[in-house]
């Protein structure tokens, strides 16, 4: 495959800003993080967004970064975890460059969110396991799928790299 635009998605705690920003540099590319955007958009935390206004607000703001970001072409983008489990969000980033799906285990998001409280997801363990199964089958829809546990990001960039450019 070749393309001018990657994002990179799956569940919180992947690694996926870390992967985007160590991808963009190897390409030369830009580097947007949607939810620094929707941060910097309404100026304030994503929890307090979700705690102020609401997941349905958050998603309608996060929907609105992702369309501003179409035009834009040699970038990595890093989503946010819920961003391609919503089914338009998911053709339009399909349809706008290369989905890469770092598919992370759920022991390892227990290990990478248990000290972030700005994670309005990842209350307690039981619902947030929950929403990691129930995410899964929005991620496998991805063009590529890696596993991430144990691999080391410049191997990630690496694979990334290889197939997509």
């Amino acid at each position: 495959m070749t393309t001018d635009k990657i994002y990179l998605v799956g569940f919180m705690g992947a690694g996926k800003t870390t992967v985007a920003r160590r991808l963009a540099r190897e390409l030369g590319w830009t580097l947007e993080d949607t939810d620094l955007q929707v941060e910097a958009h309404e100026q304030c935390s994503i929890a307090e967004l979700f705690a102020d206004h609401g997941e349905e607000y958050f998603r309608t703001v996060e929907r609105n970064v992702l369309k501003n970001l179409i035009h834009v072409r040699q970038t990595v983008v890093a989503t946010g975890g819920g961003t391609f489990v919503d089914a338009t969000n998911r053709a339009l980033i399909n349809k706008d460059g290369a989905s890469v799906w770092l598919d992370v285990s759920f022991e390892t998001v227990r290990q990478r969110t248990r000290s972030y409280g700005r994670r309005p997801l990842a209350g307690d363990e039981d619902t947030m396991h929950t929403l990691w199964k129930r995410r899964r089958p929005a991620y496998a829809e991805a063009n590529l799928h890696l596993k991430v546990d144990t691999v080391p990001v410049a191997e990630l960039v690496r694979q990334i790299v290889t197939w997509a450019v």
